[in-house]
């Protein structure tokens, strides 16, 4: 009789993919703390909607029953919380998010280069896109700066390292310099934009002027203030 062949195990096949995750670190008082979360989400109520939040505690000392209480108020605010980070491991019950480790933060330090970096640094890097990036897409590009011939729908993404260079609509989301390059601009054709944000300063659409909406119009920071203005 002939051997049964074995039956080849399935190998499970594993992808990386990466999101950008918005982080929080709580302040005490947190019922203070969460009052301003709770004035984002009434200026904006979609803002996290769907997003991946991690929660930094290494700016509080909370107990165990303290984070559980923490992350419950974020639930009943609709922000599902994808990891901690900043606490001691025996903090946290199996029922919580997972500790997180190796995240890398969108700011660099503000020193200067050396020569051979500047050399390096100096090439310009950027991405253009001749489509419009539809609604539920995310374009991310932490390099340098990003062009859109289009538009940017409702409810679409653009992260750049740089500036942000839309020739249509902007209704969506676009999100400049987080590498922390403060000198990024955000221009488009048409303002209608849900959210503007450079090296994490950000307006959401109840903060934008009415009177710029439907125009071409640029932001750029001043100071920790981000500014918006009609683009002559």
């Amino acid at each position: 009789m002939e051997a049964l062949a074995k039956p080849q195990r399935q190998m499970v096949r594993l992808r990386g993919r990466s999101y950008v995750a918005f982080v929080f670190v709580p302040t005490v008082p947190i019922q203070d703390w969460l009052l301003e979360i709770d004035a984002t989400i009434a200026r904006s109520p979609g803002f996290f909607a769907g997003r991946p939040v991690v929660v930094d505690l290494s700016s509080v000392d909370l107990s165990q029953s303290g984070i559980g209480h923490l992350l419950t108020s974020l639930q009943d605010r609709n922000i599902r919380v994808l990891g901690i980070e900043g606490v001691e491991e025996g903090r946290l019950t199996p029922s919580m998010p997972p500790l997180l480790s190796g995240g890398r933060s969108c700011v660099v330090e503000q020193s200067a280069p050396k020569k051979s970096e500047a050399k390096a640094e100096s090439k310009p890097t950027s991405l253009l896109l001749e489509s419009p990036v539809r609604s539920g897409q995310t374009v991310i590009f932490p390099d340098g700066d990003v062009t859109i011939l289009g538009s940017v729908g409702s409810g679409a993404e653009v992260v750049a390292g740089g500036s942000i260079h839309i020739y249509g609509a902007l209704r969506g989301r676009a999100m400049a310099g987080v590498n922390g390059h403060t000198s990024a601009r955000i221009y488009c054709q048409k303002i209608e934009a849900e959210l503007l944000a450079i090296d994490g300063f950000y307006q959401t659409a109840d903060d934008i002027d009415s009177a710029l909406r439907g125009r071409p119009a640029q932001a750029w920071l001043q100071g920790n203030t981000m500014r918006i203005t009609a683009l002559n």
